[in-house]
């Protein structure tokens, strides 16, 4: 089991940057593989990134590719999701999860954090 706390979120500009981070506990973080996810209000929670246990697979979702850099360092039991030229459109509450399967499915991820509002202002 893995309990996960998510930080970094807050209010950005839009065109701006933020880095969020994903702090596990627990001694076995470097097996689970790990995802961010994003929940707007009124809308459904979406995939934004995922990285396998090793860093050698990583999924971006098509609206933040080329935007966003999702990166872990298991010896800190840390993930991290760069964000940088914010929208307007990336504002939502972003979630950190832990799973045992690789992939862009919620239900791929077992484990969540409480999450950490990003607000982008235009």
């Amino acid at each position: 089991q893995v309990q996960l706390v998510e930080s970094g979120g807050g209010l950005v500009q839009a065109g701006g940057s933020l880095r969020l981070s994903c702090a596990a506990s627990g001694r076995t973080f470097g097996t689970y593989n790990m995802g961010w996810f994003r929940q707007a209000p009124g809308k459904e929670r979406e995939f934004v990134a995922a990285v396998s246990w090793n860093g050698g697979l990583i999924s971006y979702a098509n609206p933040v590719k080329g935007r966003f850099t999702i990166s872990r360092r298991n010896g800190e039991n840390t993930v991290y999701l760069q964000m940088n030229s914010l929208k307007p459109e990336d504002t939502a509450v972003y979630y950190c999860g832990a799973g045992s399967v690789f992939g862009t499915l919620a239900s791929n991820f077992g484990f969540w954090g409480q999450g950490t509002q990003v607000t982008v202002s235009s």
